[in-house]
């Protein structure tokens, strides 16, 4: 069928007519039989392109497509997928370098976005079949999005496709790929955890932030460049705490942020996990074999159950990030909770002590007495409450009787010691006796893998449809690494000799889990959604023109830590290789005034080259700026300059590399970062 052809006020070709047309829709799935578009018109923002929306009658299903003009279009779509069922509109919010409307266009391919199936598909107590959100209500759009593309470029094709998503989306993208034929072609999960993720990468984290919580600064210096993790002064307790979380999976140079990492998604969680094993608590405090049943551990200093009142409500302010989710997997969560409710905090008549993150607050008294309403922060006597609470929080009055107690929290620190997996799971090792048996209690039920099957609609197993490639950060504190590694060994079960030709693992090395490209500690971590675009393009050309993608970074699993080949960073992957050296180390130490050489070498992946370079280190300048430099597969930088104060001095430089050799290109940018040491003497 044939739509009509317009034109824009300045000339552009656009199409009209897509709300008119009577769809076939498709058979594949009798719940998404009936598609309609509501919307169709030209779009000038981010770049130029035809914005089409519509849905599926009968369901809570809403797409997005967003096409590029036929003379930009190469016959493919990207589509992303968020951490949980969100929203249809979100790519025309993100600021920035990563607008993926925008890269989707100039790589050729239109974008597809979805709402995951709608706020029910989002709610794990709807009683909604869990494949819709996790694969179903994609795979409907991806489908008719080639139907749609039929009529907006006028003619018969099928337009390759490609999904992506990271941590929960990443457990969905793979879901996807298992439990789907001939709907996408390739896919990329990126930043993924592995079934015994939830709550356990969760639990020893926060442990760990307790136990630990007067010796991180120390534990910081000790694993950044030129430090000595054995020159580490622990208590016993300390000791065990840190060698549990990095056995783990914890990376510990991943300690910088400490101060501010707090809970991530595990606010959101941590209800779940008690909801799923009400008499948990309990029994840890009580039981043999649990921590809290110990008189002597730790949990019973820092116990907090205060009884107080609520002196005063606190009205609601917009907390950063909520108004701008754009479905990065570091707020994703946050869409599951409200942002409207009207009270945001309250006043307590009395300032507890303590480690009060993860305490609850229990109503005494007032209409609400006997709910339990979870707070995300304790901060002298203001006590800060987590968001969708709404309905519960409208309840409350000033001289409410509560108590403050952290007792639940406490207990589920320790939560992954009960819930030992099989021995694929070497990292529970730590748990087992030399027969293989569990050291501790376990819980009648393993949670991880019945939270992961409600996202991802069924266990990931390895056994992938079309061509994958992995992308994992090994500065993860929310999807320890090794679970990538984890992943890949159950593909290469499946696929055995042909793992090779069909999946690839990339470890992006100084990146975090969230995929935002501002940084908080920008001499200290890079973002990796360049990487992303790079495997995306990579993906496509291996798919379409059998061309290989760059290989899978070379590394080991070491007591659960990730490491890359000895003798440098260029094991494989798509990184720029960087060192920093002082005088010719990582770590020096030279007397006030007396000059120190400065060498800084880059290295692009081929046919990569290196396009910038941002540091503060080679001019005295008191913030990092951009070094110009002409783009090239490598450069050396190198320079003296003297220290005059003396002090110990971290220098970073940030550097980036441009993967496919076009210097001029916006997209498919990977960063490193490198640090030295210099120690300035009198």
């Amino acid at each position: 069928m044939t739509t009509d052809r317009t034109m824009s006020a300045d000339g552009a070709t656009g199409l009209a007519g897509l709300c008119a047309v009577r769809w076939k829709g498709q058979t594949a799935d009798d719940l998404f039989a009936s598609p309609f578009v509501d919307v169709d018109e030209w779009r000038d923002t981010p770049v130029p392109h035809r914005y089409v929306h519509g849905g599926f009658e009968g369901t809570d299903t809403l797409f997005s497509y967003y096409f590029p003009s036929e003379d930009a279009y190469e016959g493919r779509f990207f589509q992303h997928v968020t951490p949980v069922p969100q929203s249809e509109n979100l790519a025309p919010t993100v600021v920035g370098a990563h607008n993926k409307i925008a890269f989707a266009v100039d790589s050729g391919a239109y974008f597809v976005e979805t709402n995951g199936g709608g706020p029910h598909a989002a709610n794990p107590l709807s009683g909604l079949d869990s494949t819709i959100g996790a694969f179903r209500a994609n795979a409907a759009a991806a489908r008719f999005s080639r139907e749609v593309a039929g009529h907006v470029y006028e003619r018969e094709h099928r337009p390759f496709g490609y999904l992506y998503g990271g941590s929960g989306g990443a457990y969905r993208t793979m879901g996807a790929s298992e439990n789907t034929t001939d709907v996408w072609d390739g896919f990329v999960p990126y930043v993924p955890g592995s079934p015994m993720s939830i709550p356990s990468v969760f639990s020893v984290r926060m442990h760990a932030q307790r136990v630990l919580r007067d010796v991180l600064p120390a534990i910081v210096a000790a694993y950044d460049v030129g430090g000595d993790p054995s020159s580490l002064q622990l208590t016993a307790d300390e000791a065990a705490a840190l060698s549990e979380a990095t056995r783990m999976g914890f990376p510990p140079r991943s300690w910088f942020g400490w101060e501010t990492m707090g809970m991530h998604a595990f606010s959101v969680l941590f209800p779940a996990v008690m909801a799923a094993d009400p008499t948990y608590a309990e029994e840890f405090w009580n039981a043999e074999g649990y921590l809290g049943a110990d008189p002597t551990s730790s949990v019973h200093r820092d116990r907090v159950q205060v009884d107080t009142s609520i002196t005063e409500l606190l009205a609601a302010a917009p907390a950063d990030g909520l108004e701008t989710n754009a479905g990065g997997v570091d707020e994703s969560f946050l869409h599951a909770a409200s942002v409207g409710q009207t009270v945001s905090a309250i006043r307590l008549a009395c300032a507890p002590a303590g480690p009060l993150l993860g305490a609850e607050l229990v109503v005494r008294s007032g209409t609400l007495a006997g709910e339990v309403i979870r707070l995300s922060a304790v901060r002298g006597d203001v006590a800060t409450l987590e968001a969708g609470q709404d309905a519960i929080i409208a309840g409350l009055a000033a001289g409410d009787g509560v108590t403050l107690d952290n007792s639940r929290f406490l207990a589920v620190q320790t939560y992954h010691r009960h819930q030992v997996p099989g021995a694929d799971y070497t990292v529970w090792d730590q748990f087992r006796d030399t027969d293989g048996a569990p050291l501790y209690p376990q819980r009648p039920t393993l949670l991880g893998p019945m939270f992961t099957e409600r996202t991802a609609g069924a266990l990931p197993t390895g056994r992938i449809t079309g061509k994958v490639i992995v992308v994992a950060c090994l500065l993860d504190r929310e999807a320890f690494p090794w679970q990538a590694d984890w992943y890949r060994s159950r593909v290469a079960e499946y696929l055995g000799d042909e793992s090779g030709e069909r999946f690839r693992l990339w470890y992006i090395d100084n990146a975090l889990h969230g995929d935002a490209d501002r940084q908080e500690f920008p001499d200290r971590s890079v973002d990796y959604v360049g990487a992303l675009e790079a495997a995306l393009r990579q993906l496509a050309a291996w798919v379409e023109r059998g061309i290989s993608p760059s290989p899978d970074s070379e590394y080991q699993v070491i007591d659960g830590q990730i490491v890359l080949r000895e003798g440098g960073r260029d094991a494989g992957g798509i990184q720029p290789v960087a060192s920093l050296t002082l005088n010719g180390s990582t770590s020096a130490e030279v007397s006030a005034g007396h000059p120190v050489c400065i060498r800084l070498d880059v290295k692009a992946p081929t046919p990569g080259v290196v396009v910038e370079v941002v540091s503060d280190i080679f001019a005295a300048r008191q913030t990092a700026e951009p070094i110009a430099i002409e783009p090239a597969p490598a450069i050396t930088i190198e320079q003296e300059r003297a220290f005059h104060t003396p002090g110990t001095y971290f220098l970073s430089a940030r550097v980036t590399a441009q993967m496919e050799g076009e210097a001029s290109s916006s997209h498919a940018r990977v960063q490193n970062i490198v640090r030295a040491r210099l120690t300035v003497t009198e």
